[in-house]
């Protein structure tokens, strides 16, 4: 079912195409190692007056860590700049193995934005279904935007690692099972290789159909519990370094979970630092 605080169809977005006060933007991004360039990619096919959310420059360039959200005088500018601001409907898709909409969907709502949704199956289910593309950037005016950060929606590596201690809240981590349990080095260049000591994982890639498609509330809750995480509680999620984790907190919102935050550090973070416990082998 369509809703535009979470997720939209293809239908839903070619129905509203030329609505006055809709929003597109491509969020895609690539891990380095895939040699792939995000923004070529945008310039060479789009769809029609998507702009594009650069996650690496749109990001706290205070921290030495990568793509941190950004501070909210940053997000107000940037977005200002590219003609999005109150009152439009948002909604966000990306051509990406790591599903990076829902990160950038993720820091809409760290800053208080509701009306926003990331688009199902993405540019791949758009472009199968032979839907229109352009190769030229949209018009942008500028529109004044308000943000409201939430600070509930994030935490740090000292909330962490007291969740860690106590067990509350629950910490699920969204890498493949091979890097959660230490077997496949890191793809970040001196990380060490494992988890943060209780917490359970769930790979993100489960969460989806084989068509790209996002599984439905219910196949979401199922997922989650099989992880072993129970939804009557609240919950952290985590990553290599913050952007699959936040398709983990799209999904409890999908569900219906709300009482949910991203560990925005990550294992790029946790794994950096020998004073930090780490786990190894299944949870």
């Amino acid at each position: 079912m369509d809703d535009p605080k979470t997720l939209v169809s293809t239908d839903w977005l070619a129905a509203h195409l030329s609505d006055p006060d809709l929003r597109i933007i491509d969020a895609s991004w690539h891990m380095p190692a895939t040699g792939r360039d995000a923004r070529a990619e945008y310039d060479a096919g789009h769809i029609p007056a998507a702009r594009f959310f650069d996650i690496d420059a749109i990001s706290d360039k205070r921290s030495a860590l990568p793509h941190m959200a950004p501070p909210p005088e940053m997000f107000i500018s940037r977005l200002r700049a590219m003609g999005v601001g109150d009152g439009h409907q948002v909604v966000i898709y990306d051509n990406s193995d790591v599903r990076s909409a829902f990160r950038v969907w993720w820091t809409f709502r760290l800053m208080g934005k509701t009306d926003v949704a990331v688009l199902d199956g993405g540019l791949p289910k758009w472009r199968a279904e032979g839907r229109a593309l352009e190769d030229m950037p949209p018009v942008m005016r500028d529109r004044h935007i308000t943000v409201q950060r939430q600070a509930g929606l994030v935490r740090d590596v000292t909330q962490v690692a007291a969740a860690s201690k106590l067990g509350d809240p629950q910490i699920v981590d969204a890498r493949s099972p091979e890097r959660f349990r230490g077997d496949q080095p890191e793809p970040r260049a001196g990380l060490r290789a494992g988890h943060i000591p209780g917490s359970r994982n769930l790979p993100f890639g489960r969460l989806f159909n084989a068509d790209g498609t996002m599984i439905d509330p219910d196949a979401i809750r199922v997922a989650f519990a099989e992880a072993g995480i129970d939804l009557s509680k609240p919950v952290i999620t985590t990553c290599g370094s913050g952007v699959t984790a936040a398709v983990l907190s799209f999904a409890l919102e999908r569900a219906g979970h709300r009482d949910h935050s991203l560990y925005d550090g990550s294992w790029t973070e946790w794994g950096s630092f020998a004073d930090l416990n780490i786990a190894t082998g299944d949870a």
